[in-house]
């Protein structure tokens, strides 16, 4: 079985496209082949000539899947349903065409889109994470996104929960690390605070590619500001108690609302104020679902 992967190059996009994926390799006993191709090699006009000969020269044989991420990637991968009319096409977003143009269509809850035939409801994206039975007791894991569309990076907001995180598990082994958002300067004012030597802080920088999945692996709790809604899931999905550390928001949307949601829900463990580790594994049940129609 062959799935090709429409690429935008985001690597988030990348990461949902392989969660599917490594989730569909372990539901079945049929070998599973994953195919990566950039739209930069499916130039529209070539895909309309690939149509009348129902091949297409960059693809290396014929899809059963054809999985699309990212909203540049949606009509070619409509596109390539008419070449290969034996393939599944795979939207794995709320996509900007009609619905009916995909096989399949998964969707995270809060794009307020209800379940029907080809739609499946998802908490949160897809992610390749598992929940390995790896954690650590008294491992906690910081992660800090920064400012975004929806949230103002606020250090001293910042610096207190994470002061209070320390004080609060003196006993833990701390590991905390940034992210391409966090600001230059936070990381230098935060090895300057009296609690700083109780941190192990490591730099987005000086991460290798997959450190931070290893780390949730390895984590009994994860603290993740709020504004890196992904992370949340993925720490859930791996199996860790989430708590949120609140950053400002710059407004309200179907973002926001979906963690304010998430935090009053069953999940939500009132007397740590962390998200509980309940089993969540998207991934698995979307590849149920997709390879048993």
């Amino acid at each position: 079985m062959h799935i090709l992967y429409v690429s935008d190059g985001k690597a988030g996009h990348r990461s949902q496209a392989l969660g599917l994926f490594k989730a569909m390799q372990k539901q079945t006993n049929i070998d599973l082949t994953f195919e990566e191709i950039s739209i930069d090699h499916l130039p529209l006009l070539s895909l309309l000539t690939a149509y009348k000969k129902q091949k297409h020269a960059a693809v290396s044989q014929p899809p059963d899947y054809i999985v699309g991420v990212g909203s540049h990637t949606q009509f070619r991968v409509f596109l390539m349903g008419k070449v290969f009319p034996q393939a599944k096409t795979v939207i794995l977003m709320k996509p900007n065409f009609p619905l009916s143009w995909f096989d399949h269509v998964v969707i995270p809850e809060h794009d307020g889109v209800p379940e029907q035939a080809n739609v499946i409801v998802t908490q949160g994206a897809l992610n390749p994470i598992e929940n390995e039975q790896r954690h650590i007791p008294n491992r906690i894991l910081i992660a800090l996104g920064g400012s975004s569309k929806r949230h103002l990076w606020n250090a001293d907001k910042v610096l207190s929960a994470i002061e209070q995180i320390v004080l609060q598990n003196k006993q833990c082994e701390i590991i905390l690390t940034s992210s391409r958002r966090t600001p230059a300067d936070f990381l230098v004012t935060l090895a300057q605070q009296s609690f700083a030597s109780q941190l192990q802080i490591f730099p987005v920088e000086q991460t290798p590619q997959g450190w931070i999945f290893e780390e949730m692996q390895k984590a009994e709790a994860v603290w993740v500001t709020e504004d890196s809604v992904s992370m949340i899931y993925e720490g859930l999905t791996a199996g860790c108690k989430v708590g949120l550390i609140q950053i400002d928001r710059v407004k309200e949307d179907r973002i926001t609302h979906s963690v304010d949601k998430l935090i009053t829900s069953t999940f939500f463990d009132n007397e740590k104020k962390l998200l509980s580790n309940t089993f969540l594994n998207e991934a698995t049940r979307v590849a149920k679902i997709i390879l048993s129609s």
